[in-house]
């Protein structure tokens, strides 16, 4: 791909401070700006080599943008879509990496309506339960699904820049539609966070609730271990996406039912075989054959 003279990043923490790394990394960018809300981790970033400049000023940041990456919760995507409108120029190609699809695009249609068409929805299928600049990783996307969701009236172009500089960040990238991203999302992500989030909020409001946590063991602590992640950033992606997850968890509420009679009828075989097939289909999905 042609080398991008400059890259701006709104919110470099673990996602955004990834994708900079990584950028850097591959040699496919000149100069990284980044942009966010908390000095002390936009100091940090700059710091660390992450970005070679924070600004606090927007206009200034995007001028000669090549690409811009708003990589912050999805609730501040409108926000950051109005500072940036009035400056963006012609050739500025403009991504985000939200885990939602829909309520983003439907900002994007309000917010940046004049540029639409070089606006290229993404969203990298990557994370870990830390945030914040400290937490980014310049191997995060590597062999990693990035979905792209182009719009009808996006420019061919904006499309091939989004997905080459993906690319050289080490992931795979596919395109769907919004709606059938959110859809699997739901599935895949946004339901076993709550799980995760639920089932830890049960334990530390029990009564023996530190009695628990010191026996837990790594079953547990697996189970659990992303509802360590930024509870704003899935506050937002839980209510973006409210409609598609509420089905879900009905879905996973049914399956706990029928676990449940199952237990209560004391059906051993009919146990065994739920655990058989979940355990079959874990293994076809690590061994890349589901």
């Amino acid at each position: 791909m042609t080398k991008l003279k400059k890259l701006v990043i709104f919110g470099v923490g673990l996602i955004g401070g990834s994708f900079a790394l990584a950028a850097r990394k591959a040699g496919i960018v000149d100069r990284i700006v980044g942009v966010g809300r908390n000095p002390e981790n936009l100091n940090r970033a700059l710091a660390s080599g992450v970005i070679d400049e924070a600004s606090h000023d927007v206009a200034s940041a995007l001028k000669g943008a090549e690409l811009v990456l708003i990589a912050v919760p999805v609730a501040q995507t409108s926000r950051v879509m109005t500072q940036i409108e009035p400056h963006l120029e012609a050739q500025t190609v403009i991504t985000d990496a939200g885990s939602t699809k829909q309520d983003v695009l439907a900002v994007a249609y309000t917010y940046l309506a004049r540029h639409i068409s070089r606006f290229v929805p993404a969203h990298p299928i990557a994370g870990a339960e830390q945030s914040g600049v400290g937490a980014a990783n310049g191997g995060l996307y590597q062999d990693r699904n990035v979905v792209i969701t182009p719009l009808p009236q996006t420019d061919p172009r904006a499309v091939e820049v989004v997905t080459a500089v993906w690319q050289a960040c080490g992931a795979r990238v596919s395109r769907m539609t919004p709606e059938k991203h959110d859809e699997i999302l739901a599935t895949i992500s946004h339901l076993p966070h709550v799980l995760a989030y639920a089932l830890m909020d049960e334990v530390a409001n029990s009564s023996n609730a530190e009695e628990l946590m010191f026996y837990a063991g790594t079953g547990f602590r697996d189970f659990t271990r992303i509802a360590g992640s930024l509870p704003e950033m899935w506050r937002d992606i839980c209510l973006a996406n409210r409609e598609t997850l509420l089905r879900q968890m009905e879905a996973y509420e049914a399956e706990l039912g029928k676990m449940r009679k199952l237990l209560a009828d004391g059906d051993g075989p009919g146990l065994e075989q739920l655990f058989t097939n979940a355990r079959n289909a874990r293994n076809r999905m690590v061994e890349g054959k589901a």
